[in-house]
Order: C-alpha cells, then sequence, then structure tokens
C-alpha cells in the first residue's frame, strides 16, 4: 500500500512539473504562419553550414503559449559530436543581466526598498562618483548602472584583479569598481558595461541580505517553475549543457560560466554573467512579462514594473536602453526590422538572444552556443535574420 501511494505521489509531482511549462500549439492557432517560419529554419541551417555556431535552438511564444520550438544541429562538436536538444541547458552570459539583476532590482523597488535616482554611494561606502577637472563632483545613480550611462569602464583585466585581489573575490571586484577611472560624466555618454550590473548586483545583496543567486531563484526562477534554470548549476543540470569555449587545459566549459569576469572573480555568481537557462524556462519568463508580470497565477513582478522595466526613461531617451534592457541602442539589431518599437530585448556573448514585443504579444528565444568550440561563431546577423521570419510570420 505504501509503494502504491508512494507511486501515485511520484505521478503527481510529475504532473506538477510538467504543468509548470506553457502550453504547446500549431503556429496557426496563435495567428502564425507555419510555412513561413520554416524561413527561420532554413538561415538557421545556413547559418550552422557557415561554421557560425554549431548548434540552435529557436522557442516562439505568442499569447502566452508556444507556436515553435526547435533544435538544430549539435550542441557539441569537440571532442565528440552531440546532437542539439530543445532541453539543452544553455550559458545565458549577458542576458542573465535582464533576466535576473535586473528583475530583482525592480523588485526591490516595487517593495519600496530601492529608487532608480538612489545614489550608488549610498549603498556602496566609498563608491567613487565622477569628478570634472575642477573636483565638482556628479553622483552616479542606480538608474545610471541599469541603462548604462554611467561613465564606468565597460570591462576589466582579470588577470590583473587576480593578481591584486586573489579569486574569487567579489569585494576585491567591488573594490576595483569603486576606485577606477570614470570615463565621462552620467548621463552624458552611452557604454555599455559589465561593471555596472556588477556593481547593481552588490546593491540588490545589500539590501536583500542575500546573495543574488538565492534572491533570483526565491522571487523569479521558483516562483514561476523555472526548474532548468540557475546559477552554477549542480550536476544533475550541468549534464544538460551546451559546452562553451575550449580551455587551455583542452577541456571545454561545461555547466561553468564562460563569462571571465563572473568565472574566475566572482565564483560563477554575478550581476553581469552566469545564469544557465532553457527555452522553455525562458519561454515562461517571456509569457509572464507579457502579461503584466504573472504567469498560471504565480506573479513575480507588477504591470506597472514591467512596464517601467521596458521602457526608455527620459534620462537615457537618446541612449535607447531601458533600465535592464535593451529598445533601440547599437546592440539591439536582435530585433529585426519588422516588430513594434516598443520591442525590447537583450544578448549575451555565448550566442544567446532574448526578443520580446509587448505589441504583436510574441517572444523570440534563440540560444545558440556560438562560443563553442573556439570563440570564433558570430550569430549577430543571424539574430536579425531569425527575428524577421518570425515576424513575417504574423498573419493576424
Amino acid at each position: 500500500m505504501k509503494k502504491f501511494l508512494f507511486f501515485i505521489l511520484s505521478l503527481f509531482t510529475i504532473t506538477c512539473v510538467k504543468a509548470q511549462g506553457l502550453v504547446h500549439c500549431d503556429p496557426s492557432d496563435v495567428g502564425l504562419s507555419a510555412a513561413h517560419l520554416l524561413y527561420a529554419d532554413s538561415t538557421i541551417y545556413k547559418a550552422i553550414h557557415e561554421k557560425k555556431t554549431p548548434g540552435t535552438v529557436l522557442c516562439v511564444v505568442r499569447h502566452g503559449k508556444i507556436a515553435y520550438l526547435k533544435a538544430y544541429g549539435n550542441k557539441r562538436i569537440e571532442p565528440k559530436i552531440e546532437k542539439m536538444t530543445t532541453g539543452t541547458v544553455f550559458d545565458m552570459a549577458s542576458c542573465s543581466k535582464s533576466i535576473s539583476t535586473a528583475i530583482s532590482a525592480w523588485i526591490l523597488i516595487e517593495q519600496g526598498k530601492l529608487r532608480l535616482m538612489d545614489r550608488v554611494d549610498s549603498y556602496i561606502p566609498g563608491f567613487g562618483n565622477w569628478k570634472d577637472a575642477d573636483g565638482n563632483e556628479t553622483a552616479i545613480r542606480v538608474i545610471d548602472l541599469m541603462t548604462h550611462i554611467s561613465g564606468l569602464p565597460p570591462y576589466a583585466d582579470v588577470k590583473a584583479l587576480k593578481e591584486k585581489y586573489g579569486a574569487p573575490n567579489r569585494d576585491g571586484v567591488i573594490d576595483y569598481i569603486s576606485h577606477c577611472k570614470r570615463d565621462f560624466a552620467p548621463t552624458t555618454d552611452f557604454q555599455y558595461s559589465c561593471l555596472n550590473y556588477i556593481t547593481l548586483q552588490r546593491i540588490i545583496e545589500t539590501i536583500s541580505g542575500e546573495s543574488l543567486r538565492d534572491f533570483a531563484k526565491q522571487h523569479i526562477f521558483n516562483v514561476l517553475g523555472m526548474n532548468h534554470t540557475d546559477y552554477c548549476p549542480p550536476k544533475k543540470l550541468a549534464r544538460l549543457c551546451a559546452p562553451t569555449e575550449k580551455q587551455p587545459d583542452g577541456k571545454c566549459l561545461l555547466g561553468v560560466v564562460h563569462d571571465p569576469l563572473a568565472r574566475v572573480m566572482n565564483g560563477g555568481i554575478s550581476g553581469n554573467a552566469g545564469v544557465f537557462s532553457t527555452a522553455e524556462d525562458l519561454a515562461v519568463l517571456c509569457a509572464a512579462l507579457q502579461n503584466g508580470g504573472s504567469w498560471n497565477g504565480k506573479r513575480i513582478l507588477s504591470p506597472a514594473a514591467v512596464k517601467a522595466m521596458r521602457t526608455v526613461p527620459d534620462r537615457a531617451a537618446k541612449f535607447g536602453r531601458t533600465p535592464g534592457w535593451d529598445c533601440c541602442s547599437d546592440y539591439s539589431s536582435n530585433k529585426g526590422d519588422m516588430l513594434s518599437p516598443e520591442t525590447y530585448g537583450h544578448t549575451g556573448y555565448t550566442g544567446t538572444s532574448i526578443v520580446i514585443d509587448p505589441v504583436n504579444d510574441i517572444s523570440i528565444i534563440l540560444l545558440t552556443n556560438a562560443v563553442h568550440p573556439h570563440d570564433k561563431g558570430n550569430v549577430i546577423a543571424l539574430r536579425s535574420y531569425v527575428a524577421n521570419a518570425v515576424a513575417g510570420a504574423i498573419i493576424k
């Protein structure tokens, strides 16, 4: 009897886990042309043939349903070939900034614990602001970090940081960021910077008293049932990962973040990179954002927070970045040419891309490990081609 009850309970648990994912449907059920979506297939196969990437997963979400989910090519080509699958877990690289760090910040904002206009130095003692030639100071604010108009440098010399502070050393990274040279006064220019989001991570952790990993899991990933999404994925998840770049020891990174600052200095949990996820998990997140911050009765953000997060603020109007996403900067080519002006998204160095169009209620998730095995891939154009093919499939 006990065995029977355990069996029934196991089935119930499996059913509940399966129920977390979005419903799959035919493209025509949500106003998409299945025939036109084949153009996306052909451009992906072309990129694989040209060795722009070893493989890809494409997921199209519309009206809260997965209308297209397909795997192409291989997830590994060295030292052996392994086919890509739709369940492959990808190193999301800089998409982590949006799907984890920015959303976490907005959760604190809507809880009344953080403001976009808060000074960074009010959370990080000793954090240096901009000073002009006469010594006049201009404060760097949270919104400047989130829209990349803070003036912080784009990156840091990881080898030098390791030599100075040892590794991993998260406090050492913050000390470096607090005192490094600012490249321009806040709001006067745009410069995409991983240091912005590492700084934002420290603010989130200071306010919440939790690591970014624990906060994001508790308030985002676990809430939405994103069971294959995490920093520093455990072994059972790492086995499903797409490998990235081959290292000097001849092994490819697998389930270990590719970004050097995140991997070496921040121990895999970093505001700029480190999240691993699957297309179907990301589909749930996109559906929630398209539904005003909730899905399946589970809410991560309020509708007001979602709208503010995807809107370019006046302070950054001429640069095209929202507080967490890219709307129309020079980095937004992954949107393609046909989606609405309100479309927003983000990309990751490893070859990942998320595009969300609130007007057409469609999301395009294109995941690749283009850095495998020798960091010679390039999927910048592919993202645009696929976005155009998907946009062209919208028939009603």
